[in-house]
């Protein structure tokens, strides 16, 4: 292929080994860019035609070169706060009293104690936390833990006094608070943090009763870091997927302040109570934020919680839990009429649903909608998919919903045996987690993504995860028939997200007339064994046709 164009190119990269994931030209060893798009592809002999005095050279070293990723389901808002307490790793109690116990000597005027990424397996004898296992270390200074899935929070006796926390008073703006049997008073574990702690009320809630956690500037730290660190890992789009009309101030001061350099989609939370008026606000907001930077638009919705507290809603009972088996935030009937009055109105729908009946709840509130609505190409998400009966897995396609999911969370480190995950599922139905391989066998769309700051933001963490199904450090795989293949795997991080997000026409591939939006790896794991994946470095990021890093 020969220029056509009136003007050298802004960019050329040459002696690459690009993988478009663009079927129509699968690869090739250059390309050009011209305002911030594609402008040309082909073999590295004819880059010349594409080069003149003013184009950028970046030589790609023979290196492969993807489509930038785009990560499906990120985050980044809540980041990783460097003035928490890190309990990410702590194993046991007594790890996570050291760490505490360790802060606290070092901040001995603290007002609060504030830690995030507790193991829900640290607490012995498979039990939820309490404020007794924190007062022994945190004393009369609040205390204030978030799991590392930010589903709950623990309180120590202080900070239960601190947020007005009593037997008169458990259902909070920012949760539920959990109650012993016996005596009816707040145990200080603190559940639906994500769907009510993380709204738009909730947060307001809590920043107005002193938890500097909550604080803007805080909250603003969080994603600068973030958004630096999706940047680093050739992250070029990510997908936050729960923010209020309050956070997108947060956005647009980071682009003021040079920090979004990563594209970013951010979907507004829609939790219970939501009314029209709010709808009419989040259309506007969507019309106001709409390019190639910053776009709003899809709607974040909750059916159950997760299945590590036994908050995720099953078909059959958790093992050894007698009859529970957990609840969805709406009765099935009342969710298919609000995903249909939704549907209607041409919202895009975000659902979290871990359980295998909080799955099915979705699909059929979907198949519901198209019923009422007619058949549209709405691109609804089942966000997660952590359980899923077998029976429900070719609805995926046949009704056209996404499976945006996580490659990281059926790690076995994390969820396989001896982990709360599968211990609360049962070996029984231990061939429902997470079934990458059949959703994607069966036609469904796989977006792929890392649910930051759940698991490790690097894709190359969820694809060798994706890939083998074994701990990060290697060890025995856990379901190893629902691994993926490479090129699948890439697929779900690049183009599979791009079209669960409809960004299929810009981004995705590397396909002329798109967004020069790619990444140049430090090694090929299209060919390296699966164990040499975790470790590669994005050395060159490429936005919109911008050597942003390297």
């Amino acid at each position: 292929m020969t220029s056509t164009t009136p003007r050298p190119a802004d960019l050329v990269l040459r002696n690459a080994r690009i993988h478009t994931v663009d079927p129509d030209l699968p690869s090739a060893e250059a390309l050009a860019v011209l305002d911030g798009r594609i402008a040309w592809l082909g073999p590295d002999a004819e880059a010349d035609s594409w080069t003149g005095e003013g184009t950028q050279v970046v030589d790609g070293g023979g290196r492969l070169v993807l489509p930038g990723f785009i990560d499906a389901h990120n985050h980044v808002r809540l980041g990783s706060d460097d003035a928490c307490v890190q309990l990410a790793g702590a194993r046991t109690l007594g790890e996570i009293h050291d760490r505490i116990r360790a802060w606290h000597t070092e901040n001995p005027d603290a007002d609060w104690i504030e830690a995030e990424a507790f193991d829900y397996s640290a607490i012995p004898g498979g039990r939820m936390p309490n404020a007794a296992d924190l007062d022994p270390v945190t004393g009369d200074t609040p205390a204030f833990v978030l799991s590392y899935d930010v589903h709950t929070a623990w309180l120590n006796t202080a900070a239960l006094r601190r947020l007005g926390v009593d037997r008169a008073h458990t259902s909070l703006p920012f949760g539920r608070a959990e109650t012993d049997p016996a005596t009816g008073e707040p145990t200080g574990f603190i559940k639906d943090f994500a769907v009510k702690g993380l709204s738009r009320d909730g947060h307001r809630a809590l920043r107005e009763l002193g938890l500097p956690w909550a604080s803007p500037d805080r909250q603003y730290g969080r994603l600068a870091k973030s958004l630096d660190d999706a940047i680093g890992f050739g992250i070029t789009t990510v997908v936050e997927p729960q923010n209020s009309l309050d956070d997108l101030e947060l956005f647009t001061r980071a682009r003021e302040e040079g920090r979004l350099r990563s594209r970013i989609v951010a979907a507004l939370f829609h939790p219970r109570g939501t009314t029209d008026a709010d709808l009419d606000d989040f259309a506007a907001a969507a019309q106001r934020f709409a390019d190639d930077r910053l776009r709003v638009g899809p709607l974040k919705l909750y059916i159950d919680d997760v299945v590590e507290p036994r908050t995720a809603a099953l078909l059959e009972p958790y093992s050894g839990c007698g009859k529970h088996r957990g609840d969805t935030f709406y009765p099935a009937h009342e969710f298919a009429e609000l995903l249909a009055k939704l549907d209607a109105r041409g919202f895009q729908c975000f659902v979290h649903a871990t359980g295998d009946r909080g799955i099915r709840t979705v699909l059929d509130a979907v198949e519901h909608a198209r019923t009422l609505n007619g058949p549209r190409d709405a691109r609804h998400q089942v966000v997660h998919v952590e359980c899923l009966d077998p029976a429900d897995t070719p609805r995926f396609a046949e009704l056209g919903v996404v499976a945006c999911m996580q490659p990281r969370h059926c790690a076995p480190e994390i969820a396989g045996p001896g982990q709360d995950w599968a211990e609360n599922i049962g070996a029984d139905r231990w061939h429902k987690a997470w079934p990458m391989r059949s959703l994607h066998e069966a036609g469904a769309v796989l977006a792929l993504s890392s649910d930051w700051n759940v698991a490790e933001m690097d894709p190359m963490a969820g694809i060798y995860t994706a890939l083998t199904r074994r701990p990060l450090g290697g060890g025995d795989p856990w379901q190893p028939t629902e691994t993926l293949d490479v090129e699948t795997a890439v697929h779900g991080y690049t183009m599979g997200s791009a079209h669960a997000n409809f960004l299929e026409d810009e981004r995705g591939s590397l396909t002329v007339g798109k967004l020069a939006d790619f990444v140049v790896l430090s090694r090929d794991i299209l060919r390296v064994r699966p164990e040499d994946i975790p470790g590669t470095k994005a050395e060159v990021v490429v936005v919109g046709g911008v050597v942003t890093v390297g």
